[in-house]
């Protein structure tokens, strides 16, 4: 008993560390944005994830001897723009935010065309096995509804980097981003406790662990 209970607490904690990790950053990120003397370590700040995704998926390769190496003359290019980013740092937050909700909604949408498994279809039948009609509608209602989150979060963050002041980008992008996952989250398992039976009903862990196994799809 003590084995089980103690690997999933400690499971919880990688969750709640991953959590916590993401808060700092969104916070940083803020306060980072909104400098009204942009330095080194905003820039450093905007980068971030940019660098953080482009060494794992290097890391991944096949290729990895040459996409790390890729990498490193990518770090050093943009040391040589230091002086042009620092006059733009700005734009490297909207893009980033911008283009990820882009992508996501891309990868969601491609999905659900003719001859296609919807995205949250193939989360689930990693859990539940062959998927009945009732949870293949259900499951491809939520990409569907997945796609129109991440396309409103996108076409909202150009409005507010177009017509509004930084501050009022920044807070939605970088503060209200996270709290907007999570509302998607829950409120998808409420309505997953009052349309599906029990045995359809995926708790977080499942969840977390059969997006891991299947992954993002290519865009290609």
């Amino acid at each position: 008993m003590i084995a089980p209970t103690f690997a999933r607490w400690m499971r919880w904690g990688k969750v709640a560390g991953g959590v916590a990790l993401c808060l700092a950053y969104s916070l940083l990120a803020h306060l980072a944005s909104v400098h009204p003397t942009p330095g080194v370590w905003e820039v450093l700040v905007a980068l971030f994830l940019v660098l953080v995704l482009a060494v794992s998926l290097a890391w991944r390769s096949a290729h990895r001897p040459l996409m790390l190496a890729l990498c490193a003359a990518g770090a050093v290019g943009l040391v040589s723009m230091g002086d042009w980013l620092r006059l733009h740092y700005h734009w490297l937050f909207f893009l980033e935010h911008a283009g990820m909700q882009s992508l996501l909604c891309i990868a969601f949408g491609r999905t659900l065309v003719a001859g296609q498994t919807p995205l949250v279809s193939r989360f689930a039948a990693v859990v539940h096995g062959p998927l009945s009609p009732q949870l293949q509608r259900y499951t491809r209602g939520v990409t569907w509804a997945w796609t129109l989150y991440f396309g409103l979060m996108a076409s909202v963050s150009v409005l507010l980097f177009s017509f509004a002041p930084m501050a009022w980008w920044s807070g939605f992008a970088n503060l209200l981003g996270l709290p907007l996952v999570a509302l998607m989250f829950v409120g998808d398992y409420l309505v997953r406790r009052c349309v599906l039976p029990p045995q359809d009903v995926t708790g977080l862990w499942q969840a977390v662990r059969a997006y891991r196994q299947v992954g993002t799809p290519p865009l290609h």
